[in-house]
């Protein structure tokens, strides 16, 4: 009989293109789980943004992302991150390319290099619009922000009550307030990476898992459902009751940890421990099979 996991990991495969910029090739000499095995799965499924930023390779945050971006987080055939099969169960996977396409934010080729979404020529001079006007990664994170909102706009025309216009117009408000962050740069380049994928997750603009279920305490009434999306940074959409968090991924030990406004996700193997609202007490929850 064929596992529905199974089936479900190769519908959600997909072809790696020389267009992508994979390279497929795996060192000779290179034994499972060494350091030249794990760049070599590094630079087929990249699990950082190609300024520096992201897990150590090898470390269990890297398999864990490894995972996300294959698409088979939370898969129930996968083996221990601490084991050669671990290693084996992904090379097969990249080496067969079946893997589908990261889905990290990348500048687009196309656009115009001259400034953002916006007219330059109409902005305030020493402004905070200004300062985006000069500097080339935020005139470009502001041009996909732009893309990501048409498509989340596209979603959004049967919206009750319709929030997505005020939620922008809130947004922008907040990124102005970056003029008194002592690292301006610094901090508007996190409020547009915050908001791309929080409506990438929002509106379901990217590939997701989910969602699953958990519960917590043993608590039928505690039960959470969960959905993880492969943003950049990775996400999820938490749901408890009426309450939902969008929550990032977090730096870790072990695990995958996810953390929101208020609130605290972190799984490891179908366990999680989980906070929910300031100064909450921590909940131990368990996947749902």
């Amino acid at each position: 009989m064929i596992k529905w996991s199974t089936v479900f990991l190769i519908l959600l495969a997909a072809t790696f293109t020389e267009a992508s910029g994979v390279n497929k090739s795996l060192p000779e000499m290179s034994a499972l789980c060494s350091q030249p095995w794990e760049q070599f799965i590094e630079r087929n499924v990249r699990t950082g943004d190609d300024r520096g930023h992201g897990p150590d390779l090898g470390s269990d945050e890297w398999k864990s992302t490894v995972e996300f971006k294959l698409g088979i987080h939370n898969s129930p055939d996968i083996p221990d991150r601490n084991s050669e099969s671990w290693c084996r169960y992904i090379d097969q996977i990249v080496q067969s390319s079946r893997a589908p396409s990261p889905v990290p934010f990348e500048l687009d080729p196309k656009a115009d290099k001259a400034g953002p979404s916006f007219d330059c020529n109409k902005v305030e001079t020493g402004s905070l619009e200004a300062m985006i006007c000069e500097d080339e990664e935020l005139s470009a994170l502001d041009r996909n922000l732009a893309t990501v909102y048409a498509d989340a706009s596209k979603r959004a025309t049967n919206e009750h009550p319709p929030v997505l216009k005020a939620e922008q117009r809130g947004w922008i408000k907040g990124r102005n307030d970056c003029w008194k962050s002592a690292d301006k740069q610094e901090c508007v380049r996190d409020n547009y990476l915050h908001r791309i994928v929080e409506l990438q997750a929002r509106y379901r603009l990217v590939p997701f898992i989910g969602p699953v279920s958990y519960i917590c305490d043993d608590n039928p009434d505690g039960k959470i459902l969960v959905t993880f999306f492969q943003t950049d940074p990775p996400t999820l959409i938490a749901e408890r009751g009426d309450s939902v968090s969008l929550m990032h991924l977090q730096p870790s030990g072990s695990g995958s940890k996810y953390r929101g406004r208020n609130e605290m996700f972190w799984e490891h193997h179908g366990s999680a421990l989980l906070t929910w609202g300031y100064g909450a007490e921590e909940l131990h929850c368990e996947k749902v099979p």
